[in-house]
């Protein structure tokens, strides 16, 4: 039987649930249940299914764990998964007090969510739940068992919950990104011209997987087009290329992007990019604790408005973890529209940003760097600090 219950005492509970219980509490929450894998791999310490860590689809349903955490109540938590996890389970046992493996798609996994509620004698007037990530046949399972109870999204709530890392996932997080720029500098040393952006592509992929990254994607361009998908483009002589690509370690996102040539750079070509790395170092200066998010805008908009690219310039910083653009949220006028929760607060120790300067040059193409930085008790830390200027391709072909 694929279900097993712990005593209360002598939980080791992954995360800080006294700040869990803090938020909810503030938001008038009763209980959460978690439904997407990357909160659900959170709340759990790390757990996720290895058998659905590439798709969700199952038979005529779809893979759905759910974390049941009943506010004040870490020991009346429980994880229901799919039956596959069991084994996973078994050789290494998750925190909850009890965990239900038997589940096979995404309204049974909901039906026992609801019996552990019923069983532990919570009647909740407001759940939430992960509006985006609950599937609709299991939302009418929910909402018939609990007609009278609010919902509210648990987005806000698990979002702050995770604003801020803990030491084992910074050291995750600084592995992903410098494993990705580690895979980038491998493929450009070993690539002359002649490749096209898929080939590339495929290669950083390999590389990536080497290093024991997930490969999530890459944006390439290359020469003077703007086009960032992967194709039959030739990398030829003298062409400059960008790689801008996410790699994930244990679900933590290594995303930065890096510049690299056939051949050498001429003296614009180095301006540009200079240009772009004094913006993003002007950036990094404002990462500090107690600085209010927005600094960071602050110190990079004035010199984006005063270059004389400034139409075809732009700069973003946003959140990075098991989420691109999580919290902290910078700015609600990015390319991902969200509002600006974190413009007025200070930073903190532990916040982690990704901050990124872009230039679309009309004739020369696209140039970018964009890097992972670490709020610290002193000030800042780069994740993936090297290979900042122009990379020469082909050097070790």
């Amino acid at each position: 039987m694929n279900v097993s219950t712990k005593p209360a005492g002598g939980l080791a509970i992954p995360f800080d649930h006294h700040r869990l219980d803090r938020l909810m509490d503030e938001a008038g929450i009763d209980v959460v249940l978690a439904t997407s894998k990357h909160n659900t791999q959170y709340l759990t310490g790390g757990h996720r299914a290895n058998f659905f860590d590439a798709m969700d689809a199952t038979g005529v349903t779809r893979y759905l764990p759910v974390l049941v955490y009943p506010k004040g109540a870490p020991e009346k938590a429980a994880y229901i998964g799919h039956r596959l996890e069991f084994f996973q389970h078994q050789a290494h046992p998750l925190w909850t007090p009890e965990t239900n493996m038997t589940s096979n798609g995404s309204v049974d996994a909901m039906q026992k969510a609801i019996d552990h509620i019923e069983k532990i004698g919570l009647k909740p007037k407001t759940i939430a739940t992960e509006f985006g990530f609950l599937p609709y046949d299991a939302a009418q399972v929910l909402r018939a068992a609990f007609p009278d109870a609010k919902w509210v999204d648990a987005l806000y709530v698990l979002e702050r919950q995770r604003l801020v890392k803990s030491a084992k996932e910074l050291k995750m997080l600084k592995y992903a990104s410098e494993a990705v720029i580690d895979a980038m500098q491998d493929v450009i040393a070993k690539t002359g011209p002649g490749k096209t952006k898929a080939e590339v592509t495929e290669e950083l992929r390999r590389q990536e997987v080497l290093r024991g990254l997930n490969f999530d994607y890459c944006l390439i361009t290359a020469g003077t087009s703007l086009n960032r998908a992967p194709s039959d483009q030739v990398w030829g002589e003298g062409d400059i290329m960008s790689l801008d690509s996410g790699g994930n370690y244990h679900g933590y996102i290594g995303d930065v992007c890096r510049m690299a040539i056939q051949g050498e750079p001429d003296a614009e070509l180095e301006d540009l990019l200079a240009e772009i790395e004094s913006i993003q170092r002007a950036a990094f200066r404002a990462v500090k604790p107690g600085a209010m998010g927005r600094a960071i805008y602050q110190a990079a908009t004035p010199m984006v408005s005063r270059s004389k690219h400034h139409n075809n310039l732009d700069f973003t910083a946003h959140g990075m973890g098991l989420v691109s653009h999580e919290g902290p949220r910078l700015t609600d006028s990015g390319p991902v529209p969200y509002p600006a929760d974190d413009a007025d607060k200070p930073l903190e120790p532990g916040m982690v940003i990704s901050i990124e300067t872009t230039l679309k040059h009309p004739a020369r193409g696209f140039i970018k760097l964009e890097d992972t930085v670490v709020v610290t008790e002193s000030g800042h830390e780069i994740y993936g600090e090297g290979a900042r200027s122009w990379n020469r391709a082909g050097a070790a072909a």
